[in-house]
């Protein structure tokens, strides 16, 4: 065996992560999705699943209620959180561009139990998320014909006061779910098409509303006599930053997509960027120009953008504004439905969920039976529930896979990777190429140039002042500084969220508290980036690494401590659920479990690299069975 050599086991892994454990003779288009979507597109995708309901929404209640005008400030420090996250899903969507976003990014850093977990949790991230805004989208088309649906529905089909349940059953909203799902499973290019279409207008309508806002501007309604800038000071700037923080989470459908990306080493980082940008300069402009035209105490939370305009003598455009918030949900609603079954085909490819779902229609190339089934789950929702107490449920999802997908950069940059390698006289074939999972010291095992230090190991510029450190096997070091620097990040989640309220620590003890775990958080760090990483200069990389993504897990959990008990509950029975799937059903059908070693007549799988993740997987036979005159296969 060559030194170099990977194992089975953590081939595997990484085998049906690229190419879904096919060989090369096996897989037809049925397993495969089309790569056709551009990096506009991809933009597209991400401004629509961003930029939608929060707009004509969010703002209004967190400027009157939290925030003041200053909530463009809200929403300035709420685009940077979300830029620290976003980072991290460029980077992967770029290095590993297969569907499968947070999931799949989670699987080939840290394994399959954890990665079913962040899978199971966005699933119900997009089908609740699906729902809410079908129920708004469909209260607000309502109310522009003055409730008309909502009056004919209590009369002629009833209402009830359950807890849970809405007080009708709402057949507008899950009929957009149906009519969406339906264009969704006609092919990528027709949801494209659509959202093409949606984003246009509503980025349209923002341009509109931010001309014709400034030209109605009043700088009075900053001044002292109507409470000032920001009349709840920094704490409310901060809690509005809570609030608006949500108004970014529809980036991850840019990763999702990935593997329909035309060109995704650069298109994913390029898309995130972009609509992330677009995004904030929306929120921010269109906040802005909200609390100049009417003072900021007498906006209505409930439909703020239309009512200013009302209020100023301009009802012709309030209902522009209308038609805007329209398709700016349809958009949103797009891109959760376009996202969702992707995520439940890449889940069950794996052989973790039922495997009705992985298959792929021939002719319009996208997973029909997740689209159809979990539309119709998420029109269902929509039918019955009152979601409004489930969307703080929204938000833990996803912050929990933010974490993970954060950790799982920090594991990845401290994994040894072989370099690309051109076949010559002294390289008669491919490096070979090693994953191994979070729990394998976080190496790649391959033939690196002994001159050049490997990531995972101490920088040798170091080595004087740190040479402690370096009598410890490679990854070891930094598999207990990464361990530490979640202990501690957690720690000070705690002290800043409960410090002075549930555990009622006097002010000496609050400050020292929090002084000595900060020197922890920061002397984790000091140790990660102490040693060597990966560089790629070919593929998008986050700069400073490990700071970005620590910081972006700090943030992430200080945000997911604030939220409710109740929300913990609901979220430890979801876990509870997942857990009962995983156990009765993925880990007997997972494919990586059903992988048997390797006998004298089985295949061997053999990665050939190309300088990132998505190397070529092919099946080739072993050295006894292959033909003499072959020699570019290895063992």
């Amino acid at each position: 065996m060559a030194q170099g050599l990977p194992s089975m086991a953590s081939l595997a892994r990484l085998c049906q992560k690229l190419n879904r454990l096919k060989p090369l003779e096996d897989s037809t288009m049925e397993t495969s999705l089309r790569r056709c979507l551009s990096t506009l597109d991809l933009t597209l995708l991400g401004v629509g699943g961003m930029v939608g309901s929060g707009l004509y929404v969010l703002t209004g209640a967190v400027a009157k209620d939290v925030a003041g005008p200053a909530v463009l400030l809200s929403f300035g420090v709420a685009a940077v959180a979300s830029l620290l996250a976003a980072l991290c899903y460029a980077e992967f969507g770029a290095r590993v561009p297969r569907t499968g976003s947070a999931y799949l990014f989670t699987y080939v850093s840290m394994g399959e139990l954890w990665a079913f977990l962040i899978g199971w949790n966005v699933l119900l991230e997009y089908i609740i998320g699906g729902a809410a805004v079908a129920r708004a989208w469909s209260g607000y088309l309502d109310s522009m014909f003055s409730h008309s649906v909502r009056n004919f529905t209590e009369t002629h089909v009833g209402s009830w006061q359950v807890p849970l349940l809405g007080h009708y059953p709402d057949f507008l909203a899950a009929g957009i779910i149906l009519l969406a799902s339906a264009f969704v499973s006609c092919g990528a290019r027709v949801s494209s098409w659509l959202n093409h279409t949606f984003s246009a207008i509503s980025l349209l309508v923002i341009l509109f509303i931010v001309i014709l806002g400034f030209i109605l501007a009043q700088p009075h309604n900053w001044s002292t006599e109507e409470g000032g800038f920001a009349p709840f000071g920094f704490s409310g700037v901060m809690a509005g930053t809570a609030s608006c923080f949500y108004a970014f989470v529809g980036f991850d459908v840019i990763a999702a997509s990935s593997e329909e990306a035309q060109n995704p080493q650069r298109s994913v980082p390029l898309a995130i960027a972009i609509s992330l940008a677009i995004a904030a300069g929306a929120y921010i402009l269109v906040s802005t120009v909200l609390t100049l035209m009417v003072p900021w105490h007498s906006l209505d939370p409930d439909s703020a953008l239309a009512d200013a305009f009302y209020r100023r003598g301009y009802r012709w455009a309030g209902f522009i504004v209308a038609a805007g918030s329209i398709c700016a949900m349809n958009t949103v609603l797009l891109s959760l439905l376009f996202s969702l079954p992707r995520i439940v085909y890449a889940m069950a490819a794996d052989g973790l969920f039922f495997q009705v779902f992985a298959r792929v229609h021939p002719r319009t190339q996208v997973p029909v039976a997740g689209t159809l089934a979990f539309g119709l789950l998420t029109a269902f929702l929509a039918l019955l529930l009152d979601l409004e107490s489930l969307v703080q449920f929204l938000s833990l999802g996803t912050l929990l896979a933010y974490t993970f997908v954060a950790t799982s950069i920090i594991v990845l940059r401290f994994q040894k990777s072989s370099p690309p390698s051109s076949p010559g006289p002294a390289s008669p074939g491919p490096l070979t190429k090693q994953h191994s999972s979070f729990s394998d010291h976080l190496q790649l095992v391959g033939t690196m140039h002994a001159s050049l230090p490997e990531p995972g190991e101490l920088q040798p510029a170091l080595r004087p002042y740190l040479g402690f450190l370096d009598g410890y096997s490679p990854g070891a070091v930094v598999t207990w500084a990464l361990g530490v620097m979640l202990a501690s990040a957690i720690t000070i989640g705690c002290v800043l969220v409960f410090g002075n309220s549930t555990l009622h620590l006097p002010h000496w003890g609050y400050i020292l508290l929090l002084l000595l775990t900060s020197v922890v958080f920061l002397l984790s760090l000091l140790i990660l980036g102490a040693h060597q990483q990966q560089y790629r200069e070919d593929l998008f990389q986050i700069p400073m690494v490990p700071l970005i993504p620590a910081l972006s897990i700090l943030l992430n959990i200080c945000l997911m401590l604030k939220l409710s008990y109740l929300t913990w509950v609901r979220f430890s029975i979801w876990l509870l659920m997942g857990l009962a799937v995983y156990f009765g059903y993925g880990i007997r059908h997972s494919k990586e479990n059903q992988r048997e070693l390797p006998g004298p007549n089985s295949t061997h799988y053999v990665v050939f690299p190309r300088g990132s993740l998505e190397e070529t997987v092919q099946a080739v036979q072993p050295p006894s069975q292959a033909p003499a005159q072959d020699p570019g296969h290895m063992e």
